[in-house]
């Protein structure tokens, strides 16, 4: 079983990323042969300046390996290290459907943003499709938002396959669990694109200062409070084992503690969460050549697929 998925890297990352995508890939990645990419082809429609990009990149790569991604396990590279992609988008383009493309959410969401409408941004699911589809991958995880791009990447390998004959490996998607719906600081989805996040790595007083930040009802300290639906319970979730997040429940309801206890109880339980993997970080960032050479190396047994993928979808469409 081959895994395939793929992060952006177009900021610091946060929680969300981490229990969106970084946490179940670590989880997979002993469960069969995974693949993952840091996308910077894609982050091109979002990030214009080469230096930010480069040092996105970089951090990206950092916080992964801390947080638990093992290249003796996982093909860790960059999208750019594998140039036979855009070419296989490419001859995925010949037999996209535009209508599949103006149907797609991703760019109505992003222009709607005030994104700039290009070409890149509109053609983005198939260089999502060459993506998956170059690598042979039979499982891509996914969030229930995401699961659009993984259809209309089986749809164009269909199509080419209806052509061409059987040549592409359909992908099946893997639906993510709730706990990726991650909430950000103000109840929406977290985003950076919301200013709502809390970085997975970052100064501790700051980040201390945000949480602390979180709006609250104005419910008296001596009153009892609802857990369900508060942004503070939810995100402790994440971090707390279950007998911790009952605690805070009843808590909560029993009334006597104000909101600045349980918001101090939630960056503790943070803070404690990411510390073993801030260690790592260090030991990563005091070798950065080491991040570079997992990189190099992962793009290197990617390219080995990748090529093969490609050289038999030539031979079929006579190039």
């Amino acid at each position: 079983m081959r895994i395939l998925s793929g992060i952006q890297p177009t900021g610091r990352l946060h929680i969300g990323n981490y229990f969106g995508m970084m946490e179940p890939a670590i989880r997979l990645q002993d469960e069969g042969e995974a693949f993952y990419f840091i996308a910077d082809y894609h982050s091109l429609t979002s990030v214009a300046d080469p230096a930010v990009l480069r040092e996105n990149v970089f951090n990206v790569a950092v916080d992964f390996l801390a947080c638990g991604l093992d290249p003796a396990k996982a093909v860790f590279f960059k999208q750019s290290g594998v140039p036979e992609v855009t070419e296989l988008s490419w001859i995925l383009s010949t037999v996209t459907p535009m209508g599949l493309l103006e149907r797609c959410h991703s760019y109505k969401d992003k222009t709607a943003r005030g994104m700039e409408a290009s070409h890149g941004l509109f053609a983005y699911p198939v260089l999502m499709a060459a993506d998956i589809l170059i690598y042979d991958s039979n499982i891509v995880p996914v969030g229930d938002d995401q699961k659009q791009h993984l259809e209309v990447t089986r749809d164009i390998a269909m199509k080419l396959n209806h052509r061409y004959g059987d040549v592409l490996t359909i992908p099946e998607a893997r639906i993510r669990e709730d706990k990726a719906k991650v909430p950000g600081l103000d109840g929406q989805k977290m985003s950076k694109s919301y200013k709502n996040i809390i970085e997975i790595f970052g100064e501790e007083k700051p980040l201390r200062k945000r949480i602390m930040g979180i709006e609250t009802d104005s419910t008296p300290l001596e009153a009892p409070k609802n857990p369900e639906g508060s942004i503070i319970v939810d995100l402790y979730r994440l971090f707390a084992t279950p007998d911790e997040v009952a605690a805070m429940e009843a808590d909560y309801r029993a009334g006597g503690i104000g909101y600045g206890e349980f918001k101090k109880r939630l960056f503790e339980a943070y803070w404690g969460y990411f510390a073993p993997m801030r260690a790592k970080r260090e030991e990563l960032l005091a070798a950065p050549e080491n991040v570079e050479e997992v990189l190099a190396a992962g793009a290197l047994r990617a390219r080995e697929l990748a090529s093969r993928t490609l050289a038999r979808v030539r031979a079929a469409v006579g190039l």
